[in-house]
């Protein structure tokens, strides 16, 4: 069922070519790694630096003459998602982390730091969290004091993706009172005084996380990206850029999963008959096939509009939170077929059901898509009213 959206209108011909080449590529050089028992931090480098060298990356940090692509990007999250979770995971953070440059970088921002995150030479991050500010950028409490001829950063920031193996830290932290417009967004190398990984932090599905600790850490005004006070703007339209994203490798993992489920219920003999012969199997392989199917749609959709200039802040929302609702729903479907090798360490729908739950938080968790969404229908209704 991989990439059944490809023959949909949303796609055009080089998505599909696109979908093609990077399923050979994942086929020929991930197949299927569980990371659990690994170095998490060597293991997302080695992805960073293959994924960097086969010439992936440069979808998810465009050069001079390229812009994003929402649609490319989501067909890469969906195929690399398909096949392994941390190779999702190493190409998305380059992405995300590295996206405030492309969008708003200075010149020299640009040359200094995308070029090695396009090929795989430097590994990014973004650091907007905090311990009492996730979802609420608004409540960001590190401070950007004004200090001669830069900034000094006081504060910490958490789940932070990539923390502790990141060259470079894109921070968001408060240089105005105002809660909105006095936020600014900074360049910070990981090797700048100051700056200390103060826990790593393990979770289900091993991925480099980290708490950062910023005491004193001094950078020069050049270190600003764009404009002083323009963080939340900075922020916010590289998140637009990516949350649909996570609604398409939340689509692979789903898609991963009903394969699965598909070809063991079709090869698992009980009472004399196959599983995939009694109805309720059935019923719940079609429930499966349908949540797939009407994740894709608005995913795909979502990311057609943003290409196409249109807006998507409600698109997006309603892709992220249907696709990872819907994928937690069809993965513990597959691990409920599965029965007791479904929760055996090692089994493809196991590692699967750790890798589903944190994309229901991340980049907005689904309680807030779903404030998104009535926001933007009120919005809507008033215009109409």
């Amino acid at each position: 069922m991989e990439h059944e959206a490809l023959s949909w209108p949303f796609l055009e011909d080089e998505h599909r070519a696109l979908a093609a080449e990077a399923g050979a590529w994942c086929r020929a050089e991930l197949g299927h790694i569980d990371h659990a028992d690994a170095d998490a931090d060597a293991a997302c480098k080695a992805l960073v630096q293959r994924l960097g060298a086969a010439g992936w990356l440069r979808h998810c940090v465009p050069g001079e003459k390229s812009v994003f692509s929402a649609r490319r990007i989501c067909l890469m999250r969906e195929t690399l998602a398909y096949h392994d979770g941390l190779a999702d995971f190493a190409f998305a953070m380059q992405g995300l982390g590295s996206g405030a440059l492309s969008l708003f970088g200075s010149a020299s921002q640009q040359a200094a730091w995308l070029p090695r995150v396009a090929d795989g030479r430097a590994i990014a991050a973004f650091a907007l969290s905090e311990p009492q500010a996730g979802s609420d950028v608004a409540a960001i409490a590190t401070a950007a004091r004004r200090d001669g001829d830069g900034y000094v950063l006081d504060g910490e920031k958490t789940w932070i993706s990539n923390g502790g193996i990141a060259d470079f830290y894109v921070v968001f932290a408060r240089s105005e009172a105002h809660p909105t417009r006095g936020l600014s967004a900074f360049l910070v190398p990981a090797d700048t005084p100051g700056l200390e990984i103060a826990e790593r932090i393990e979770v289900v599905a091993p991925h480099p996380l980290a708490r950062l600790s910023f005491a004193g850490c001094r950078v020069p005004a050049a270190a600003r990206i764009g404009a002083e006070g323009e963080g939340f703007r900075i922020a916010m339209q590289t998140l637009d850029v990516f949350r649909t994203s996570v609604a398409a490798a939340a689509l692979g993992f789903a898609r991963r999963a009903y394969d699965e489920a598909r070809a063991h219920a079709q090869a698992r003999g009980m009472f004399g008959r196959q599983l995939a012969d009694f109805q309720m199997t059935q019923a719940k392989l079609a429930e499966m096939a349908l949540a797939i199917d009407a994740a894709a749609l608005l995913t795909y959709r979502a990311a057609w509009r943003r290409d196409q200039g249109q807006p998507v802040t409600r698109e997006a929302a309603m892709a992220k939170l249907f696709a990872t609702e819907q994928a937690q729903q069809v993965i513990d479907a597959a691990v409920q077929l599965f029965g007791g090798r479904g929760v055996r360490r090692g089994e493809i729908v196991e590692r699967l059901y750790r890798e589903i739950r944190a994309l229901r938080i991340y980049e907005g968790a689904s309680e807030v898509q779903k404030l998104i969404i009535a926001r933007e229908e009120l919005k809507r209704a008033g215009k109409e009213g």
